[in-house]
């Protein structure tokens, strides 16, 4: 099995389709075809199922997928692993991060980073705490800074970066506000909720807090970006449930301590891989972080 078999495998899982795939690799298409016949003959299953409009992973394709992804990302640190050696720090950093996460400024790390290392190609992604774990394990990205995850694993570690309280953030119109008492998830469960989706730390975190408590809540206003969030709050549309330092982003909402929320805390971390797997770029982001981002 050869390397680049691998790499032509990926590429045309990601693209689902044989032609886009060839052009982003710059190599043939009758090759690229060439090239996962040659797998499948090796592995002895299809890996694909092609249509005319695309083609689609069979479930030996999805069991090799994340191995595939693996094994590049282990070689493409190797060959980083050299150049660091070498005194030249190159490659690429792969970073995920949710919005405004706790415990680290990501603009003025990364711009540090850059400064330091200006070899290095810089790539960052937003997704939910949930997906960014998932893209860290199977190696596509070399860190990430989300919400805590449940456990460590084989292919997943987290380094705790910071915790705090959940905050209540209401219209300075709302009952809540005009009362002015610290409210318990008891005293919101008849409330109009506008929260993050499901795979967001403080969404998670928010919906420990109220299992934990007993109490069932219905998210009627969705939102995928903190803006939209205050702006719904901002028009007295709903309450939402959100970590501490969210109330210095509008500072016109009244923002009240959410109580007798037992353990739930937002926690976030960093994840990154098995230490084996750690590529020299992220190993360099977090000394920099330690450093305070200097």
């Amino acid at each position: 099995m050869e390397l680049r078999h691998l790499q032509h495998f990926v590429a045309v899982a990601e693209d689902q389709h044989f032609t886009r795939a060839a052009e982003r690799l710059m190599v043939s298409q009758s090759g690229l075809s060439a090239s996962i016949r040659a797998l499948e003959r090796e592995l002895q299953t299809p890996l694909f199922v092609r249509t005319t409009r695309r083609v689609t992973l069979t479930e030996a394709g999805r069991a090799l997928l994340a191995e595939a992804e693996r094994i590049l990302a282990q070689v493409r640190a190797a060959h980083e692993a050299v150049a660091a050696v070498q005194g030249v720090l190159r490659g690429t950093l792969a970073l995920g991060a949710e919005q405004c996460i706790a415990g680290v400024h990501v603009a003025e790390l990364l711009a540090a980073f850059r400064r330091r290392h200006p070899d290095v190609e810089i790539r960052l992604r937003q997704w939910g705490s949930a997906a960014l774990a998932e893209e860290v394990a199977a190696g596509r990205l070399d860190l990430a800074f989300a919400y805590r995850t449940e456990a460590d694993s084989d292919h997943l570690r987290s380094v705790p970066l910071t915790s705090e309280p959940m905050t209540v953030l209401c219209h300075p119109g709302h009952r809540l506000a005009r009362a002015g008492a610290p409210p318990t998830p008891h005293d919101l469960a008849d409330e109009v909720f506008v929260d993050f989706h499901p795979d967001w730390g403080p969404r998670r975190t928010t919906d420990a807090a109220f299992a934990a408590a007993g109490v069932r809540r219905t998210v009627a206003l969705e939102v995928n970006d903190v803006h939209s969030l205050l702006d719904l709050v901002d028009e007295n549309l709903g309450v939402a449930v959100v970590p501490r330092h969210f109330r210095h982003k509008r500072e016109a909402l009244t923002a009240l301590p959410l109580k007798d929320t037992g353990e739930s805390a937002y926690e976030t971390v960093a994840l990154v891989p098995a230490p084996r797997a750690t590529s020299p770029a992220a190993r360099a982001l977090m000394a920099l972080l330690d450093d305070g981002g200097a």
